[in-house]
């Protein structure tokens, strides 16, 4: 555990931490060898994103996670040497990696994403006693990123439902059953186009019918707030009495990891500044376009934040 100084304003949770490899490579082909040029590691995983973001944005914050074997050592000094607080649980099995190859002749990018370790019950009952223990006096606890191999596809629930006893909003990004097991006290949910079909089961053509899905998820008591992150399309954002349309902001892209993670950092560092929701939404536009323009998972400047938020449109109502 590296040692903090002061109750973080927000806390994140990150159940499936990675270390992020990426490289380059001419061309990628089957059974040739491929022959790569430079390396570059990063510490991932959806809430070490998050919390990396909010850091450089000029949050107080301190990230929970699980880390094991030499790839979790890893993991654990370069976020030492982020600067950002955190919490790791010590577990047996080693930490995940994820490769990423950008292919320099045609721009795509090639990412092989490892399954995650095996978390026993007491490792995982670690997680939540320390994300109980931090999330003490916080403003927000983020929860983004999947969930490991055997771990029980509730756990984001039972994360929501420690936030709920401690009275602190509680923030989830994540995909698969994680995803669909949440059934309430999300105060923002952010999920993308492909997992909001997740959730409701049901292809989403339109934007009337993306913003009828999440209306009912609010509906239904899952969150009081969803916001649709589109890609290149922007977002929405839905609540029980709006619903509005944003766009992005056109970006020279180096890399896609990242971007949602960057969005959720800045949202909820907007929101810790007591910020409307829709400007918030702004913000984290602006750093998810941020974040497109680092190498590898790279966290994004603030200045380049600052800058392209001034450059979001506001938003437009969507009719009801």
């Amino acid at each position: 555990m590296s040692g903090v100084q002061r109750r973080p304003t927000i806390v994140t949770l990150t159940m499936n931490p990675a270390l992020d490899i990426t490289t380059e490579a001419e061309v990628v082909r089957p059974t040739d060898k491929i022959r790569c040029a430079g390396v570059r590691y990063d510490a991932g995983g959806g809430g070490i994103n998050v919390a990396r973001v909010a850091h450089e944005l000029g949050a107080s914050v301190s990230a929970v996670f699980p880390a094991g074997g030499p790839t979790g050592g890893l993991v654990s000094q370069l976020i030492v040497e982020s600067g950002v607080p955190f919490r790791r649980i010590p577990i047996t099995d080693s930490t995940r990696e994820s490769f990423t190859v950008n292919e320099d002749s045609t721009g795509n990018q090639y990412r092989f994403v490892l399954a995650g370790p095996t978390l026993t019950a007491a490792e995982q009952a670690q997680c939540l006693d320390q994300l109980r223990d931090a999330a003490h006096g916080a403003s927000y606890v983020v929860a983004s990123g999947s969930l490991p191999p055997g771990v029980p596809p509730d756990l984001y629930q039972r994360a929501s439902d420690i936030c709920g006893e401690l009275g602190v909003p509680f923030i989830l990004d994540t995909s698969g059953q994680g995803l669909t097991h949440i059934a309430a006290g999300v105060a923002l949910l952010k999920p993308s186009l492909r997992e909001l079909r997740e959730c409701v089961g049901r292809a989403l053509a339109t934007e009337a019918d993306q913003a009828e899905a999440a209306r009912e998820l609010i509906e239904r008591g899952v969150a009081r707030a969803v916001v649709v992150s589109l890609g290149s399309d922007g977002a929405l954002l839905v609540t029980s009495d709006q619903q509005q349309r944003f766009s992005s902001v056109p970006v020279q892209a180096v890399s896609g990891m990242g971007a949602g993670d960057a969005m959720v950092g800045a949202i909820t560092v907007g929101l810790c500044r007591g910020w409307p929701l829709s400007k918030t939404v702004r913000y984290g536009i602006a750093a998810g376009a941020a974040m497109l323009t680092t190498p590898g998972t790279a966290v994004c400047h603030r200045g380049t934040v600052d800058r392209l938020f001034e450059l979001v449109p506001e938003p437009s109502a969507l009719r009801s």
